[in-house]
């Protein structure tokens, strides 16, 4: 069939030149002009076909039809409603009336409840006593002559008000639907011979390539996309974040382990053992194993003696100390606790015990953290660093549109001497400045472990609100000096989550469409990459 139109449509324009309207054409097999939609996609077709090997050119029309709905074929078939319940009444006096139920009978309850009111109104029927009857000898069904010239044209004779009544009625849709100009192309043939797409061994043995007619190569068109890996928006995100750090001369810690003992996590931070965030409400703990190995002893000992009894210039929880609360096994709730790990080992020079190279833990970047060479003041063996880590802590919350059970912490810290507060929101301002938050403010907070502490707010222009991104201070020394700091080392620390941001960047309302098993493949694929 697609050959027979296209030489149909070749010879046209062989006789005549040019094509004023393909509507006009008649196909092969047909009787009539192909005035229908199904005949013009067929013609269009092959207009495309002949038009890739610039046989012919033509332009496409638009025009607006109307289409029969179920509703309006059954009427253009069977007659509308009120004549079908015309035909079923007896003239009046002709026999007995019929009453409602007796109508539903005969022609259904659709056509009878339709059907009555408009009959009523054209005056073709009318009450009898308890029954209908006809009240005109004949009748002529025009909406049945309008659904059969809409089926036959495409539109009817009485114009646009009628339409728009047809459609009101749902008997009629409207379609758009297109015609088309033909004209010869610059290879134009009577010939449909399809042209070569290959150069092959027989041609070029037989001789048949120096007169084949061969298909043009289109070196614009684009390849086959490749099905290639992508990165999910959190990654995308969290290099960013890295790359942010790794500008700022940070060095990354490892952060492989997702379990940690209590004392890693809450007591070495000082936080006190009645917290409530130690609750199994807030937090994850292991049950096979059950206990953690032992910290060492006698910075163990130092830790316990000043949350039970105070020191370093402070009075401590003066609460009773729990050995086997500190060695429970919990699923991190902050990567603080590998910050504070790694603050241990920075602190070994201080306390005589190493060079205070941070080096040996896997997953660490570039093989190591290591501290800054260039000495401190004094001869404390004290060398400042600054630290970063982004993984995965978990709470034990109740999950919904903004909270999930994991998340992932961007932490980062900042050790020398005589830091200030001045100092940390200085930092804070530079840092979130690099992520394209130009507009910070800090509120006075709490936590266990640093004093003072700060959340910061930025603006958020799309939002058009203040939201908070992070929380930040500066350790307490009932953390640090235990560790064996000097006195005059001070500690910056605040941490971000990250998929806040992400979830702003990428305009995600939901964060379970972001992790879990609502993520959209197609989704992670095509997401642009962000920069901040």
């Amino acid at each position: 069939m697609a050959e027979a139109v296209q030489q149909l449509i070749l010879d046209t324009l062989d006789k005549s030149g040019a094509i004023a309207d393909t509507r006009v054409l008649t196909l092969p097999g047909a009787s009539a002009p192909a005035a229908s939609h199904d005949d013009q996609i067929a013609i269009l077709g092959a207009l495309n076909s002949l038009a890739s090997r610039d046989m012919v050119a033509f332009d496409a029309h638009e025009t607006l039809s109307h289409v029969l709905t179920p509703e309006g074929a059954q009427i253009a078939l069977e007659g509308s409603h009120e004549a079908r319940v015309w035909a079923a009444l007896p003239a009046k006096g002709g026999g007995p009336p019929v009453t409602p139920k007796q109508l539903e009978q005969k022609v259904g309850a659709e056509t009878a409840k339709i059907g009555q009111g408009r009959a009523f109104k054209s005056k073709w029927i009318a009450k009898d006593g308890d029954g209908l009857v006809k009240l005109a000898s004949s009748i002529q069904d025009a909406t049945q002559l309008d659904m059969r010239e809409v089926d036959s044209t495409g539109t009817v004779k009485a114009g646009e008000k009628a339409l728009a009544e047809l459609r009101k009625r749902k008997l009629i849709a409207q379609r758009k639907g297109q015609w088309f100009t033909a004209r010869k192309g610059p290879n134009f043939s009577t010939s449909t011979a399809k042209p070569e797409t290959d150069l092959t061994v027989d041609m070029l043995t037989s001789g048949s390539w120096k007169t084949s007619t061969y298909k043009k190569y289109n070196f614009e068109a684009e390849g086959m996309p490749t099905n290639g890996g992508a990165l999910h928006p959190l990654l995308k995100v969290r290099e960013e974040i890295r790359n942010i750090f790794f500008e700022m001369g940070f060095a990354e810690m490892p952060t492989q382990s997702f379990v940690e003992s209590a004392f890693w996590c809450f007591d070495a931070m000082f936080v006190p053992q009645q917290h409530p965030a130690r609750e199994v409400q807030d937090t994850f703990y292991l049950s096979d194993p059950a206990r953690s190995l032992d910290p060492p002893a006698d910075y163990y000992a130092r830790v316990a003696k000043v949350h039970e009894h105070g020191g370093y210039g402070s009075t401590g929880y003066r609460a009773p100390w729990s050995d086997e609360e500190s060695h429970k096994l919990v699923l991190r709730t902050h990567t603080t606790a590998t910050s504070c790990a790694m603050l241990y080992k920075l602190a070994a020079r201080c306390r005589g015990e190493g060079d205070g190279t941070l080096a040996g833990d896997q997953g660490a970047h570039s093989g190591s953290v290591r501290a800054n060479a260039t000495p401190g003041a004094g001869d404390d063996g004290f060398r400042p660093a600054k630290l970063f880590s982004i993984d995965r802590v978990f709470r034990n919350e109740t999950m919904d549109a903004t909270h999930l059970a994991e998340f992932h912490q961007v932490e980062g810290v900042v050790a020398d001497r005589g830091l200030t507060l001045a100092d940390l929101i200085g930092f804070m301002r530079v840092f979130f400045k690099k992520m394209g938050l130009e507009q910070i403010r800090f509120k006075p907070a709490y936590n266990p472990y640093t004093e003072p502490s700060l959340e910061i707010y930025a603006f958020h222009p799309l939002l058009n609100k203040w939201v908070e991104v992070g929380n930040s201070g500066m350790f307490r020394p009932e953390m640090l000096e235990p560790m064996g700091f000097p006195k005059d080392v001070h500690v910056h620390g605040w941490g971000i989550g990250l998929e806040r941001p992400t979830m702003i960047r990428y305009g995600i309302s939901n964060i379970r469409t972001l992790l879990g098993h609502k993520v959209s493949l197609e989704g992670v694929e095509k997401s642009p990459a962000v920069r901040f």
